[in-house]
């Protein structure tokens, strides 16, 4: 049964409810079924070792572009680390905005058709049906090593504090 956290983030300083658990470091990764960009289902068990689960409203927005970029240049250069993005756009949209970005180090999912990446990580944006910007870290046990939920949806994550969670893992 998921619990509503009432007030849990903000946009633009007006407050929003996230549905789901609050995650927290040392808690088990929870499952979840997404789309990838070939429309087909994923889960975490489909992922494996160090991985980055970066989390965004929307592609089509300016912190959900620079966050995307930046894990993309960041997985250049991180060895032995996989780097997925989930966010509530369509595979298509996805994909359109992947090319004329010229990102293609991530791994991007879709949580559109069920939000259950939101249910189970705490991120659904209850009024919006959005994902709220978030970043985990999970090692290659499954175990979470590093949780952000952003209070303000339109403010960066600390990117600096996840790369380092990860680093550490590798």
């Amino acid at each position: 049964m998921s619990k509503d956290r009432v007030g849990a983030v903000t946009l633009k300083g007006n407050p929003f409810t996230l549905v789901g658990p609050e995650l927290k470091v040392g808690d088990k990764a929870p499952d979840f079924e997404v789309i990838d960009s070939n429309l087909a289902p994923f889960k975490l068990a489909d992922t494996k070792g160090a991985r980055i689960f970066s989390v965004v409203p929307s592609l089509d927005t300016p912190v959900c572009d620079t966050q995307t970029r930046r894990f993309n240049k960041e997985a250049s250069e991180l060895a032995g680390v996989s780097i997925y993005t989930v966010s509530m756009d369509l595979p298509f949209a996805q994909k359109r905005w992947c090319a004329a970005a010229g990102v293609n180090k991530l791994v991007m999912l879709s949580d559109h058709k069920t939000g259950e990446f939101g249910q189970n990580y705490g991120t659904l944006v209850k009024e919006l049906r959005l994902d709220t910007r978030a970043l985990f870290v999970v090692d290659a046990e499954g175990v979470i090593r590093h949780v952000e939920y952003v209070k303000e949806i339109g403010d960066h994550p600390d990117y600096e504090a996840a790369l380092s969670a990860v680093k550490g893992l590798v």
